[in-house]
C-alpha cells in the first residue's frame, strides 16, 4: 500500500511540474503573454525576439560587415583580407572562420544548385581555386567541409566517413601554409570526434594546439567533446579535462570556466529535482564562471558564450539577481550554447529570459534597480 501511495504521488507531482519543467537539453516551457506572472523584459531595454541574431554570442561588426559583402557580391576577398588582419593565435580568428564557413553552407543548403543555377557559397570554391596558398581561405575550407559533415550526413555512416576525411586532408593542407596557427589543429579536433580518433592520436593533436595556443579557450571546448561520456571518454574523464584546465588557466583567462562547460555536457536528459542546480557541483561550476567573467578582459571574444551558459544555470538555480546581471552585457545575440541546440534559439533564450525578468521583479527588483 505504501508503494501505491508513493507512485500516485509520483504521478500528482509529474502533473504539476511537467509543465514548468518540460525540459530538452534544459528547455523551459514559456509563460503565455498576458498570463499574471509573466514580465515584460521590454520595461529593461532588452531586444524584442524577432530581433535577436542567432548568427553569433555577441557583436562582430567588422565580422557582420564583411559577411553581407561577400554574401551580397559573392566576392571573397573582402573575407581573405578580414582574417589576414586577424591575430593568428586568437579567438577570434577561430570565430570568424566559423562563421565563414558557417555562411557557406547555409548557402549551399538554401540554393543546392541546378541546372543552370550555381549552387550557393560558390564564393569560398573561387577563393579556394584562385588562392590555394591562402592560409585563411584553406581554414575555412576545412571547417566547411566539417559543418556539412555534420549537417548533411549521419555519424557512421560512409558517407559522413568520406566528408570526415577530406576535411582531415584539408585541415593538413591549412596546417602547411601557416605552421604557426592553431586553427587547422582545431578544425580537426571535431574531426577527431567525429572519425573517433585513440587517445593517443588526439592527444598528439591536443599537444599540438598547446604548443601554439595554451589557453585558447575555443579549442579547450572543442576537445572537451571529445572526453564527454557521449562521445569517447566519460564524465570522469570530461570533468577531469575541464577541471586541469580551469586549474592552469592564467590570470584573466576564462578557462576557469571549463567545470560549467563539462557540468553542462552531462546534464540528466530529465531532472525533477529543483536542488539539482543548486547541488556543491553545480554551484562551483557557476562560482568558477562567474569568477572568470569577473576577471576577463571586457574584449574577450569568448566572454559572452560564458555569459550565455551562465544565464541558463543562474536561471535554473533561480539566481535571478545573477541572471539579470549577465543578460544586460549579451542581450540581442543569441549564438551561443545553451540555445544553439534549440531548433529556435532566439525563442529558447527569450524563455529563459522572461524567466529571470519574472524572478526578478517577484524578489523586489525593478528596471530602476538593475545595474548597467
Amino acid at each position: 500500500m505504501e508503494i501505491l501511495w508513493v507512485l500516485m504521488a509520483l504521478v500528482m507531482l509529474g502533473f504539476v511540474l511537467l509543465p514548468l519543467l518540460r525540459r530538452r537539453r534544459g528547455m523551459i516551457e514559456q509563460v503565455p503573454p498576458g498570463h499574471p506572472d509573466a514580465a515584460d523584459p521590454a520595461n529593461y531595454g532588452f531586444a524584442p525576439t524577432e530581433e535577436l541574431d542567432i548568427r553569433m554570442p555577441g557583436p562582430d561588426h567588422d565580422l557582420l560587415d564583411v559577411l553581407d559583402l561577400v554574401q551580397r557580391t559573392q566576392d571573397y576577398r573582402a573575407a581573405q583580407q578580414l582574417l589576414a588582419g586577424t591575430e593568428a593565435a586568437g579567438e577570434l580568428r577561430w570565430q570568424r572562420v566559423q562563421a565563414f564557413a558557417g555562411a557557406a553552407s547555409l548557402e549551399l543548403r538554401q540554393r543546392p544548385g541546378g541546372v543552370g543555377q550555381p549552387p550557393g557559397g560558390q564564393w569560398l570554391r573561387v577563393w579556394r581555386a584562385e588562392a590555394p596558398k591562402d592560409a585563411g581561405g584553406a581554414a575555412v575550407h576545412a571547417e566547411f567541409l566539417v559543418q556539412q559533415a555534420w549537417r548533411t550526413a549521419t555519424p557512421g555512416t560512409d558517407e559522413f566517413r568520406i566528408i570526415m576525411e577530406e576535411a582531415r586532408s584539408a585541415c593538413g593542407d591549412a596546417a602547411l601554409l601557416a605552421p604557426g596557427d592553431p586553427v587547422p589543429y582545431i578544425v580537426e579536433l571535431s574531426v577527431a570526434r567525429g572519425l573517433g580518433y585513440q587517445r593517443a592520436e588526439f592527444e598528439q593533436l591536443w599537444l599540438k594546439i598547446l604548443d601554439r595556443a595554451p589557453a585558447h579557450m575555443g579549442a579547450h571546448l572543442a576537445a572537451l567533446h571529445y572526453w564527454c561520456e557521449k562521445w569517447h571518454g566519460s564524465r570522469e574523464l570530461a570533468y577531469s579535462f575541464a577541471e586541469a584546465a580551469a586549474a592552469r588557466a592564467p590570470r584573466g583567462s576564462l578557462l576557469a570556466a571549463m567545470p560549467l562547460f563539462a557540468v553542462f555536457e552531462h546534464l540528466p536528459e530529465v531532472n525533477l529535482v529543483s536542488s539539482f542546480y543548486q547541488s556543491e557541483v553545480v554551484t562551483r561550476a557557476i562560482h568558477g564562471a562567474l569568477h572568470a567573467v569577473h576577471s576577463a578582459r571586457p574584449d574577450d571574444p569568448m566572454l559572452a558564450h560564458v555569459r550565455h551558459l551562465l544565464v541558463f544555470f543562474l536561471v535554473r538555480a533561480e539566481r535571478w539577481s545573477e541572471a539579470m546581471n549577465q543578460l544586460i552585457h549579451i542581450d540581442g545575440h543569441v549564438g551561443a550554447l545553451p540555445w544553439t541546440l534549440s531548433p529556435d534559439p532566439a525563442a529558447e533564450f527569450a524563455v529563459y529570459r522572461a524567466l529571470a525578468v519574472a524572478g526578478y521583479e517577484a524578489n523586489g527588483g525593478s528596471p530602476a534597480s538593475l545595474p548597467h
